[in-house]
Order: C-alpha cells, then structure tokens, then sequence
C-alpha cells in the first residue's frame, strides 16, 4: 500500500508537492478538454472544415486540428501555469530540518544538527537554525541515494508480462501504457529513497528523463545512455560515428556491450580495435564509456581506457587489481537483480534469452556473484560504485542490493552508504553537486527509520524524500 503523504512542519500541515501535482494535472488536463472542444467547435462551419466526428480522430493522431488547439491561448495558459507554478520549483524562503542523526555520505556521523535548504540546495549546517519545518529527530538521515545501473523504463505490460526489457520493447503496448509503466517506475524508485539513477540502454529513458527536469512528473534525476553500442554497431570507425550520434542525441553516457547474456554464455563479442575506438571516442567527445564485459573480456575493457565495467563475473584477481590500477570503476551485482529474476520468472520466461536454460545458467550464478563481490571489496585501492541492475520488478527496491552488499557480501555498513551516495556520484562526474550533505550541495535528503549502521535492513523503511529541495515523501509519524 502506498504510504500516507503528508508534509509536516513545526507549525502547520501541509500538502507535499505530490498531491499538488495531481491538483495540477487534473487541472491542465481539464482544460485540455475543454480548449479541445471549443478550438474544434470553433472550427466547424469553415470552408473545407471537417465535422466535429471527422476531427476528433485528427486531434489524437497529433493531426491539424491538434496544431489549431496548441494555438489556443487558453491552453497555452495552463501550460505556462503548470510549468511555471512556484509549487513545482524548489522553495526560495529557506527550509530548515531538525534531524538528531546525520550521515553526510563520506562516511561522517553529525550528532543533533539543523539542515538550511534553499533554492534547491543545502545552504549550511547550524545547529541553532529555526524555526524547524520538518522534524526528522529520532531518524536516520543521509543524502538521497544514487544507483549507478537501472533500466528505468523496462516494466511488465497490462498482461504480467515483460514488455520493456533493460534495451527496448519486447511486446507492442500502446504509447500510455508504455508511458504509465515509465512513469510508475520512476515514482516507485523515487519513494524508495533514490534521487539519482543511471538508466543504461534504450532510447525511451531520454523523453522520461526529459519529462522530470522539466518538473511534468516526478522521479528520480536520470542520467541515460539512450541506445547500446553492440557488435552490430560494425567495426572501429562505425563505433566512433555511433558514439558521436549519441553525444548530439543528448545522451549523459556511452553504454557498450562487450560480451553476450551470461543466458547465452557470456563469451567475448568484440575486439581490442572496437574496444579501444568507442573508449577513445568518448573521451574525445566528453561521455563516459561503461562496458558490459565478463571474463575475459574485462581485461579488454581496462587496457582499452574505458570507464567503468558493469557485471565483471567470473574476472580474476589479477584483473581487478588491474582495474584499480587504471583507476576504471567497477559495477557489480551481489543480490537484488538476481532474486528479481528469481521471483519472477513467469513474468520473462520465453521471452527472448529468458528460456529456461537461460534460467538454469541464472540460478547457478548467485554464488560467482558474491565470490566476485567479496574480492573486489578486498581489493586495495578499487573504487566499487552502487548499482543494482534493477529491470521489471526491481524498481522500488533498489535498497535491497545495500542489505545483499553487506550480509552477503561482507561490507561495512558504512562503506555500502558510502558507496550509494559519494562514490557513485564522484564516478557519474557529480562529486561536487549529489551524494553528499553539507554546504552547496544539491538538496537531496532523505531519513530512514532505524539506524543502518546497526540494522542494514532499515534502508527499506524511507520515510522521508526530498529530492532538489521539494519534498515528495515524508510519512506521518
């Protein structure tokens, strides 16, 4: 059941920007009706004009009568009303929160502090600030957490099953359907307490990432690869004019595949040449390059420049100390995809590589997950991101891969926070804007009831989301 969404200050209640953006989106579709009726009516009776029955099929197609509409000032009005509501902005009277317990996602304790939020960012830390706005005292709180691997719009379609995969559509849904699906994962990941992700690999994670900054839905701040780089991309130089693509097409990051599904065995699909263009290539146009690579192949990956390695199962202790050399980050998975996959086989069973021999090689593969955890960990000097690989099913529960890291994977408490905050915002390039509380950074606070450091498990019990100084989530207590 969703949680109660109340906003509470020290003085009054009131509605968290969640319910007044439902306010907003009955009232800008409303009025949507309502232009869309009177631009048709006003329509009717001109020369060569279409009946009102004619033109309503015009209308949803995005046909002329759609043009006629975008022209009426009334709706252009709620538009603009909607897009520039100072309920949707972050405030610009400060916001101050109590809070007793401070992690600031460096691996730092504050003892009964006050948190000054304006305009979207954290303005200082001053214990006397006043008066409180929101008392989060007897909670644990910390910055908004970043998950560095998710494929934000892969959901189940209306019949269960799976109809985005982490790369594109798999079964034809209609664009509402598909837009709902998107949509519910990014509020889902959102109240979860995750203010960041990483979307890698299909191009539908550029209009939902658009779609958030622009303040039209809520979500988490993503950050996309939009389409893969693969072996059918072609050779080096087709690899360079792909990357280049991606650069205009407004991605935040270059994702490549170097090796196949570990469904399908894993085996290596490029070569050093189209490893060490693409790499080259994104350094020369400023994105970062993250490689999907499994044994062999990781070693590739490293000597070839790139940034970071997602998976990385079955490499050796050589390569990972190799990794740490070349200072190229690494993205493993211990749980949380795993058991997702696990729970919910009916949903991807016979669906592409999701056969049941690609379920057996799966379900082999939990404890090569912690083994390659477990060394990386003890790997002098080898930066491990956060990311959890969350695909249909998982999006909400990103959280979860924090309680695998560290009961199954043997890492402190601590350092796995760490990792979900200030690691992984350095390794996006944002270690000076997101993952860290104190002064100028960016105002995404959460607070989690119980104390993480002694309980890991009570990183499922977010409580309380800010993300850019407006709050979406703060349940009552």
């Amino acid at each position: 059941m969703m949680p109660t969404l109340v906003a509470r200050s020290a003085t009054r209640l009131q509605r968290t920007p969640s319910v007044r953006h439902t306010h907003r989106i009955l009232f800008v579709w409303a009025t949507f009706c309502l232009t869309s009726a009177v631009s048709l009516l006003f329509s009717i009776g001109e020369p060569g004009s279409l009946t009102f029955k004619e033109q309503i099929p015009q209308v949803c197609r995005g046909e002329p009568a759609l043009k006629r509409l975008a022209c009426c000032p009334f709706f252009c009005f709620a538009v603009l009303f909607f897009c520039l509501s100072p309920q949707v902005r972050p405030q610009e009277k400060p916001i101050v929160i109590g809070a007793s317990t401070v992690l600031d996602g460096r691996g730092h304790v504050l003892r009964d502090t006050r948190i000054v939020v304006q305009n979207g960012k954290i303005l200082k830390l001053d214990p006397q600030a006043g008066p409180i706005n929101y008392d989060l005292r007897g909670l644990t709180v910390m910055p908004g957490w970043i998950d560095a691997h998710v494929h934000i719009t892969s959901h189940f379609g209306a019949n269960g099953r799976l109809a985005v995969d982490g790369l594109g559509a798999i079964e034809a849904e209609s664009p509402a359907d598909s837009a709902f699906g998107n949509e519910a994962n990014a509020w889902a990941t959102l109240l979860g307490g995750f203010t960041t992700v990483q979307s890698i690999g299909s191009a539908a994670d550029g209009p939902l990432r658009n779609a958030i900054n622009r303040g039209i839905i809520p979500g988490p701040r993503i950050l996309t690869s939009l389409q893969p780089i693969t072996v059918q991309t072609g050779g080096p130089q087709e690899m360079r004019v792909a990357v280049r693509k991606l650069k205009a097409d407004g991605a935040d990051l270059v994702k490549v595949f170097a090796s196949k599904s570990m469904r399908e065995g894993g085996t290596p699909t490029l070569s050093q040449g189209q490893l060490e263009a693409v790499c080259d290539e994104g350094r020369k146009v400023g994105l970062r390059v993250l490689v999907h690579a499994y044994r062999e192949a990781v070693r590739g990956v490293v000597l070839a420049g790139c940034t970071q390695i997602e998976h990385a199962i079955y490499a050796s202790d050589e390569d990972l100390r190799l990794m740490a050399e070349h200072k190229t980050w690494l993205d493993p998975q211990i749980g949380l995809a795993w058991f997702n996959y696990m729970n919910n086989k009916e949903h991807y069973l016979g669906i592409g590589n999701y056969t049941e021999a690609g379920f057996e090689t799966t379900k082999k593969l939990r404890p090569p997950l912690i083994d390659l955890f477990k060394r990386a960990v003890q790997t002098p000097g080898l930066k491990i991101v956060f990311g959890t690989d969350a695909t249909a099913g998982a999006h909400g529960h990103n959280a979860d891969e924090i309680i695998y890291r560290v009961q199954d994977g043997g890492q402190s408490p601590m350092e796995a926070l760490v990792s979900a905050n200030s690691l992984t915002a350095e390794s996006l390039g944002l270690g000076d804007q997101l993952g860290t509380l104190g002064p100028g950074f960016a105002a995404d606070i959460i607070a989690i009831q119980g104390d993480p450091l002694q309980d890991i498990t009570a990183v499922r019990n977010v409580v309380f989301v800010m993300k850019g100084g407006v709050v979406f989530k703060n349940v009552a207590r």
